[in-house]
């Protein structure tokens, strides 16, 4: 039975006969063609003098617009984006989804690229939308890496947050620990994928800036230790995740938010998540399914996911 901290009479998770195992649900997701929706790619400057490419589709209504987040390699393309984009749609809900920097179409100018921590491109989108819908409220939805850093953003401001409502997905609580957990079972087939193009940007990224490192392993956990944490200013990879992990942030979340994850998420385990300090802020509610994936929930009825995520937008 799904484990459900909330006022909110969600629908249960019950999962497509054929969704028989938790990495069902997490590969068969991402293979899934989202229905077609016309959205406007645009450019906005950040700051540091670079850029992030965001994609619009503006109803032109009074209604919120909400902010989307995609996770780890990958961008506003992806089926759980889309598909999220065209249900907002259907309710009459704009929606902006950001690109991570070196994401999206074309390589980023910096030498910085993404990680899990990084919440100035997030405060760099919020503002942007600020400005081009003033008298909209803002919600924001993350997945997996996208729900790390927007929760991390939303304990780092608290009060002060321009959302006012949101979601995470699938986040990792613990980078370590999902890093770790990266290396077991068949989760290494997940990592092969990661490192692949994780070494492809490193590597494109060096051809601009030869004092990028050279990787010479074969794991997350490596990978983020010789590459992401020096490139982004951090010691090491404990460094990086100690500073950079969702789980002490929940503690400072002042908006409305939900948390979303399936209790058989093997690449971002529910058992790294700090439980005690979830279910003591009012601020946050849990739907923990018994069954799914990582970002993936095959439903018998499809659409469980985004009817959840609408359900809490709305309420």
């Amino acid at each position: 039975m799904q484990q459900v901290d909330s006022s909110i009479d969600f629908e249960a998770f019950k999962p497509a006969w054929w969704a028989t195992n938790v990495h069902v649900h997490t590969v068969v997701s991402s293979f899934i063609t989202p229905e077609n929706i016309d959205v406007k790619r645009i450019e906005i400057e950040t700051p540091d003098d670079d850029f992030l490419e965001i994609d619009l589709l503006d109803l032109q209504n009074d209604k919120p617009i909400v902010a989307l987040f995609h996770g780890l390699e990958g961008s506003s393309e992806r089926p759980y984006i889309r598909s999220l984009m065209f249900s907002l749609q259907q309710e009459g809900f704009s929606s902006v989804a950001l690109n991570f920097r070196s994401c999206g179409s074309k390589m980023n100018r910096q030498k910085r690229l993404y990680h899990s921590g990084e919440t100035t491109d997030y405060a760099t989108l919020f503002n942007w939308i600020s400005q081009q819908f003033p008298k909209k409220e803002i919600y924001a939805v993350g997945f997996s890496l996208g729900g790390n850093a927007l929760v991390k953003s939303l304990g780092e401001e608290g009060n002060q947050h321009p959302v006012s409502r949101a979601v995470a997905v699938s986040p990792p609580y613990s980078l370590k620990g999902g890093s770790l957990e990266m290396s077991k079972g068949f989760n290494r087939v997940y990592q092969k994928r990661f490192i692949r193009t994780l070494e492809k940007k490193a590597e494109q990224k060096r051809i601009s800036f030869p004092d990028i490192p050279t990787f010479n392993g074969s794991t997350v956990y490596e990978f983020d230790d010789q590459i992401t944490a020096p490139v982004h200013r951090f010691k090491n990879a404990e460094d990086y995740y100690a500073k950079s992990s969702s789980g002490p942030f929940f503690e400072h979340v002042r908006r409305p938010l939900l948390v979303i994850h399936s209790k058989e998420d093997s690449l971002c385990p529910l058992k790294f998540a700090p439980l005690s300090m979830i279910e003591s802020n009012p601020d946050i509610d849990t739907l923990f399914t018994e069954q799914g994936g990582h970002v993936g929930f095959m439903s018998a009825q499809p659409g469980w996911l985004n009817r959840c995520i609408l359900k809490w937008l709305k309420a």
